[in-house]
C-alpha cells in the first residue's frame, strides 16, 4: 500500500522539508500489511512510531526493509514502538505489520512515518543585531522543538493508555454480561429441574400407596 505523504511543513530554521503519514489502521487476523515510503536525498532521518490500541493483548510483529531488502530493524509480540534511523541509501523503505499470530483477533494500530532532513539554515540576522543575540534565539527555538516533541509524544502515550483501559473495560463487562446470562440459565434449569424431580417423587409415592 503506497502512502501519500502529508507535508508538516516548513520551518523558517530548517532548509529542507518534512513529510509524514499518520494512520490508524485495522489489522485482522492472519493478515500482514505493509505501507511504503519514499526517501529523496541520502542521510535522511526516517522516524517510525506504532502503538497497538485495541485488540487481543495488544501486540503486533512488525519489520522495516530498506530499497536493498536489507533488514533494518524487527520486533514480535510489540505493543508499540518509536524508532529514528538514518536513510544511507535512496529509495523506497517498507513497514509492515504481522497478524499471522492471531486466530481470530483483530488490531488496530495506529501508526506514523515521517522523513525529515535535517539540514540547517542561518537566520536572517536583522541590522544591528549582535551574533550573540542570533545564536540565543536559534537555541531557544531548538529548545521549544524538543519540548514540543516531548509534548506530541506524551500525548500519543496517554491516548494510546486511554484506549486499552477503555478497551480493557469494554472486554470486562462483556466477560460479565455473559457470565450473569450463564448463571440466570443455570438458575432457571436447576429450578425446573428441582421441580420436575419433586413431582416424579410424589407420583410414584401416589402409584405405590394405591
Amino acid at each position: 500500500m503506497q502512502l501519500p505523504l502529508v507535508s508538516y511543513g516548513i520551518w523558517a530554521l530548517f532548509a529542507a522539508q518534512a513529510t509524514a503519514t499518520a494512520l490508524t489502521y485495522q489489522l485482522l487476523a492472519h493478515e500482514k500489511a505493509c505501507f511504503y515510503t519514499q526517501t529523496t536525498h541520502k542521510d535522511e532521518k526516517v522516524a517510525f512510531y506504532f502503538a497497538v490500541q485495541s485488540g487481543g493483548s495488544f501486540d503486533i510483529d512488525y519489520e522495516v526493509t530498506g530499497p536493498n531488502g536489507k533488514y533494518i530493524m524487527d520486533g514480535q509480540k510489540e505493543r508499540q514502538g518509536d524508532f529514528v534511523f538514518t536513510a544511507t541509501e535512496i529509495g523506497e523503505y517498507k513497514f509492515c505489520f504481522n497478524n499471522e499470530m492471531s486466530t481470530f483477533a483483530e488490531k488496530f494500530v495506529d501508526f506514523e512515518i515521517a522523513v525529515e532532513n535535517e539540514a540547517r539554515v542561518s537566520l536572517p540576522s536583522k541590522q544591528g543585531a549582535s551574533p550573540e543575540q542570533t545564536s540565543t534565539l536559534e537555541e531557544s527555538l531548538f529548545k521549544l522543538s524538543g519540548q514540543l516533541s516531548t509534548i506530541t509524544r506524551n500525548q500519543k502515550y496517554f491516548r494510546t493508555r486511554e484506549n486499552r483501559n477503555f478497551s480493557t473495560v469494554r472486554s470486562t463487562e462483556n466477560r460479565i454480561v455473559n457470565f450473569s446470562i450463564v448463571q440466570i440459565l443455570l438458575i432457571i434449569t436447576m429450578g425446573a429441574l428441582q421441580v420436575f424431580i419433586v413431582r416424579f417423587f410424589f407420583q410414584g409415592a401416589r402409584k405405590g400407596y394405591v
